[in-house]
């Protein structure tokens, strides 16, 4: 049987904190941004956490054996 590959995916766009919740980036930052205002911009910097029901599944595509 061959090994589980975890998700490179997954593993790129999350953080799992010490906690154990999962940190994600905000969507909405990456193109057509000229109509889009500064503070908007500037709020969509800030991280944010996965939603309590998908957290489980995320964990378990990025940590794979």
């Amino acid at each position: 049987m061959p090994k589980m590959k975890s998700h490179s995916g997954a593993k790129k766009r999350f953080r799992v904190t010490a906690s154990g919740r999962v940190k994600r980036a905000q969507q909405g930052k990456n193109h057509i941004l000229t109509k889009k205002s500064r503070k908007r911009k500037d709020s969509l910097r800030q991280g944010a956490y996965m939603a309590s029901n998908k957290e489980a599944r995320t964990i378990k595509s990025m940590i794979q054996k």
